[in-house]
């Protein structure tokens, strides 16, 4: 780890099938297999070891294993990354990153639109625990991010396309802006992946993925991943893998390394057949409104573009002109798309956020009457929208 190689030179979609992966010395096989073993063979001289420590060499799993250490090379190149670590979950990754960089004393700015998780983490639980200054900021409005850093402000982390609004922030103009001043900008990239976008390309220092999502892509694994620049990598990996404990497991690791072999394949499908039904919802008189960074009617959408590539992800958000009722039969009347929480698997996914979400002061007005958060899967866009257009004539707003 740590080190770029040959593969980096390659296409994506060919970075996706082979980084990571080689014939297995025992056996021959063509793929390498699970170790499910949790300690492994010391050296000759074991005495001079650090045992708090994650080496090259896995000594034991919670300081690393041998399936982590093929994952983490795969998504360090996709990711265009000088190192990965991988951990037990997105929150996982989150909340070390969090642990690793802040200490009381310090001040963090975020994104108004994050995962729960990151609201929690960083509105409540740092604040309250450990005396860490936080301030949610509209990062959409670059002036408000440069209004709220303090002379104490360690980190700005941003998501974007942001969860569940889909609102976009700016990278490289806030990457900009944080290191004029010597901050560091930590990016969640789970909405987009990254086929669609690259965070560290565009200037951000760190990168977090939940590999739960698009990256494994089946719905059977959870994992998250933070990339970048090996001396901060190594910090984390020292406090949230060894010393925390958020080692992912070799099982979960080995089933994200074969997801992640069809990511570009798959993410074409998310991204075309998401358009696809945002553009048909944005043509229904039923549907209040409709938030997906690829239509032309959606705030970040020239953002978008600049910093997306590839396309603009597989979630979008919509709210239809009903009461809370109708919301819920209009989900109980899909028979394709699932009513479940989660992004990015292959299936399509539904939830209804009604209106007592704790974060919807933080929402744009038109999200505030309740709304839904739907992940396009790569089924036939067709039938998607088939599915569609019945529950919303079931629910008489055709």
């Amino acid at each position: 780890m740590g080190k770029r190689t040959y593969e980096d030179a390659l296409g994506f979609q060919t970075k996706a099938v082979h980084t990571g992966n080689d014939v297995d010395r025992e056996t021959g096989a063509i793929r390498r297999p699970i170790v499910m073993a949790n300690s492994y063979e010391l050296p000759y001289d074991p005495t001079d070891m650090n045992w708090s420590s994650a080496g090259e060499k896995p000594l034991y799993t919670r300081n690393g294993g041998a399936n982590q250490n093929y994952l983490q090379e795969k998504l360090r190149s996709l990711e265009g990354g000088d190192d990965c670590v991988v951990l037990a979950s997105g929150v996982a990754a989150l909340s070390g990153l969090f642990f690793t960089l802040l200490t009381s004393g310090d001040h963090a700015v975020f994104s108004n639109i994050t995962y729960i998780a990151v609201y929690r983490l960083l509105n409540e639980l740092l604040p309250g625990k450990y005396g860490v200054g936080t301030t949610i900021v509209d990062t959409s409005d670059l002036e408000a991010v440069r209004a709220a850093i303090r002379p104490n402000t360690k980190l700005i982390h941003i998501e974007t396309p942001g969860n569940p609004t889909t609102q976009i922030s700016d990278i490289a103009a806030i990457a900009q802006l944080a290191h004029d001043r010597g901050i560091l900008l930590s990016v969640d990239n789970t909405f987009a992946s990254p086929y669609s976008q690259r965070p560290l390309e565009l200037g951000a220092d760190l990168v977090v993925e939940s590999l739960t999502k698009y990256i494994n892509g089946h719905g059977d694994a959870m994992g998250g991943a933070v990339i970048g620049p090996k001396a901060l990598i190594d910090r984390i990996r020292a406090d949230a893998m060894v010393n925390l404990g958020g080692a992912i497991s070799p099982f979960n690791a080995w089933l994200i390394m074969r997801g992640a072999v069809t990511l570009p394949l798959r993410m074409r499908e998310h991204n075309n057949n998401a358009l696809a039904v945002a553009r048909f919802l944005e043509d229904q008189k039923g549907v209040r409104f409709v938030a997906y960074p690829g239509l032309e009617s959606h705030r970040g959408h020239e953002t978008a573009k600049r910093q997306m590539i590839n396309g603009f992800g597989g979630v979008l958000a919509f709210g239809l002109n009903a009461d809370h009722e109708t919301h819920n039969r209009f989900v109980a009347a899909l028979r394709i798309i699932t009513s479940a929480v989660s992004l990015g698997h292959d299936e399509s996914l539904i939830v209804f956020l009604g209106e007592k979400d704790e974060r919807q002061y933080l929402y744009p007005e038109e999200f505030h009457g309740g709304f839904f958060r739907l992940s396009v899967g790569i089924e036939d866009a067709r039938d998607l929208i088939g599915d569609l257009s019945r529950a919303l004539d079931a629910v008489g707003l055709k």
